[in-house]
């Protein structure tokens, strides 16, 4: 019959217009036959529209994602969805369950696609990834956080030279858009291969939950969708302040070995010759001040007060001439308006 919308198909499973279902793809066996896979929740749409994947945990232990797609699958507007969402909530299986960024062969999941089905552990399951979920799909958000013992503000990055991907960024209504050119192997680069545009989301810290990170991130996934056509208005409110836009930033390092103490946090404004911080030996007598050698905002810091010299310790992104530490602010409040899908959760 016309009109009709065909059944949407992957890993052998139909799911039919108007339903969701969780479809497992097989990856591997762990060395005491434990099967492993990757695991896809479809949400098929009654009416037409865009694929879009929604992804986390290709490096295992960033599990502020894998909270992310929990609070999107679980968001009312998913019910009336015009299209359909493919979300992956750890690529990475063996490092989340290992609490590792990496897999079994030490490898970093992106920094091998588009991989290959014939390849090392890494490289097949990043070809699974590419061609199951990614080479499906119209658009992508795939959602990191900084390393362990690191954190970032809400920041989302774009591939430079592309209009579209800015402009989709400044929808998601993250504080900062980073411009930051694609890496060899990285999925962003194998899915603009594929003619997929797809933004990176960056926030928190691995292996923590951060609320504002969260709340930021399954917010501005949600104005995307709306921008897509895959879900209404209601409950989506726009950005009210525009996103920062950045095109370069620096890691300010340690210039001793020593005890740190921190005294900006980021989105804090920083300008040349502000003391960021202070180094000291165990026993007070020798101390190193940390200081901004580039104006503009702090958007990544080291959590660790036990550094060496040469660890990374501040992320300083430049800022245009009109952005102020307001703008940061304004978009923190818009958030922190937003209700909790789980009120009645601890998280």
């Amino acid at each position: 019959m016309t009109g009709v919308r065909k059944s949407f198909e992957i890993g052998g499973k139909r799911i039919a217009p108007g339903q969701r279902m969780t479809v497992d793809l097989p990856v591997s066996t762990l060395t005491d036959h434990t099967p492993v896979t990757m695991s896809v929740h479809v949400i098929h749409g009654k009416k037409p529209g865009p694929v879009m994947f929604v992804s986390a945990a290709i490096h295992g232990d960033e599990v502020i994602g894998v909270e992310i797609v929990r609070r999107l699958l679980r968001a009312p507007q998913m019910d009336g969805l015009a299209g359909t969402l493919l979300a992956v909530p750890i690529v990475n299986t063996f490092g989340f369950l290992n609490q590792s960024r990496y897999l079994p062969d030490r490898r970093d999941l992106n920094r091998v696609f588009p991989g290959s089905p014939g390849g090392s552990l890494a490289s097949r399951l990043a070809h699974l990834f590419l061609t199951e979920v990614v080479g499906r799909s119209d658009f992508g958000i795939d959602l990191h956080s900084a390393a362990i013992q690191r954190t970032n503000l809400p920041q989302v990055r774009v591939s430079p030279g592309s209009p579209r991907l800015v402009e989709m960024a400044e929808i998601f209504g993250a504080p900062m858009i980073l411009r930051s050119k694609q890496r060899d192997g990285s999925l962003r680069l194998a899915a603009s291969h594929l003619g997929v545009d797809m933004l990176l989301y960056e926030a928190g810290e691995g292996l923590r939950f951060d609320e504002y990170g969260a709340r930021t991130g399954v917010l501005g996934i949600l104005r995307v969708m709306r921008a897509l056509g895959m879900i209404g208005s209601k409950g989506v409110p726009k950005p009210t302040v525009k996103p920062i836009f950045c095109t370069h930033s620096t890691w300010l390092r340690s210039p001793a070995g020593g005890l740190l103490r921190m005294f900006r946090q980021s989105g804090d404004i920083v300008a040349v010759g502000d003391v960021l911080g202070v180094l000291s030996d165990p026993f007070g007598e020798n101390e190193t001040e940390v200081v901004a050698t580039d104006p503009g905002m702090i958007v990544g810091r080291t959590n660790l007060p036990v550094v060496n010299e040469g660890d990374a310790l501040f992320h300083v992104a430049t800022l245009p001439h009109a952005a102020d530490q307001a703008t940061v602010v304004s978009l923190a409040e818009q958030v922190d308006a937003q209700p909790m899908f789980d009120e009645d959760e601890i998280i």
